[in-house]
């Protein structure tokens, strides 16, 4: 790699790809990178991400919080690294000839990352996935959508529509599981009596299409809402598998058209 590229990459992105070439000065160096990352997401599992910090991490791995940053020189690199490791997922070796299924098994594998590691929520959007781990996830949505006739802007564009929809809805989720648990939720009654209240107060004069929807019972949380990430999960991404279908199917008639 170019050494000048190397001195102007982010400190954490240098980190991720092991360019950073390890410092002598201070004290014998007895901790590795796996190491704090690992303690850095035990603690964000268990407490949040907000709960992380230098200290805290370098604390759980009995060390001063100086000889932590010896490895990391900041906790803004520390969760670049801690992100990209938790995305280190296994990727299939072969892909199905059935595009929608690999889309699915791609779709499923980020919402396991957020099911696993609820903080990822958390962490802001600050750039273009770089880091190789994250970049692997970009390589594998590429190789699903690689015999599709799409340019490279229409597939990026679908790869961004399907993670976003994973995070939305893995966020979505936790605040409804935390509202439950924590009885702050805004149903007038907690738990399975809320679409008996809805029915209540939802009437067909003041609620006319709202109404049938309550009866159906398919605007309160469902009892299996996490099953197979629930329904309204499931039913979107179809639709916006079918979109992608229609579009593929629309674009090579044209081409066939122009031809």
């Amino acid at each position: 790699m170019d050494k000048k590229l190397e001195e102007t990459l982010p400190r954490g992105v240098a980190l991720s790809w092991g360019l950073v070439k390890s410092t002598q000065r201070g004290p014998k160096r007895e901790m590795s990178l796996k190491q704090i990352l690992d303690a850095a997401i035990t603690i964000a599992d268990q407490e949040g991400l907000f709960a992380v910090s230098m200290n805290k991490v370098a604390k759980s791995l009995g060390f001063t919080t100086m000889a932590l940053y010896r490895y990391i020189p900041s906790k803004e690199d520390l969760i670049l690294l801690m992100q990209d490791a938790v995305f280190d997922i296994p990727i299939p070796e072969e892909i199905l000839v059935d595009w929608r299924k690999n889309i699915r098994e791609f779709v499923f594998s980020i919402m396991q990352c957020y099911q696993d590691h609820p903080w990822l929520c958390d962490v802001s959007t600050s750039g273009i996935p770089i880091t190789p781990n994250n970049l692997r996830i970009v390589d594998w949505a590429m190789r699903i959508m690689a015999n599709l006739p799409l340019d490279s802007n229409e597939k990026i564009s679908i790869m961004v529509m399907l993670t976003s929809h994973a995070r939305i809805y893995s966020a979505f989720q936790q605040n409804m599981e935390h509202a439950v648990q924590t009885g702050h939720n805004t149903g007038p009654v907690p738990g399975v009596d809320y679409n008996a209240a809805l029915e209540q107060l939802v009437t067909s004069e003041r609620f006319p299409y709202l109404r049938p929807v309550i009866l159906a019972g398919a605007y309160a949380p469902q009892d299996d809402f996490k099953d197979d990430y629930g329904f309204e999960f499931n039913f979107a991404l179809a639709r916006i598998l079918d979109g992608i279908e229609h579009y593929i199917h629309s674009k090579t008639k044209q081409d066939q058209n122009l031809s």
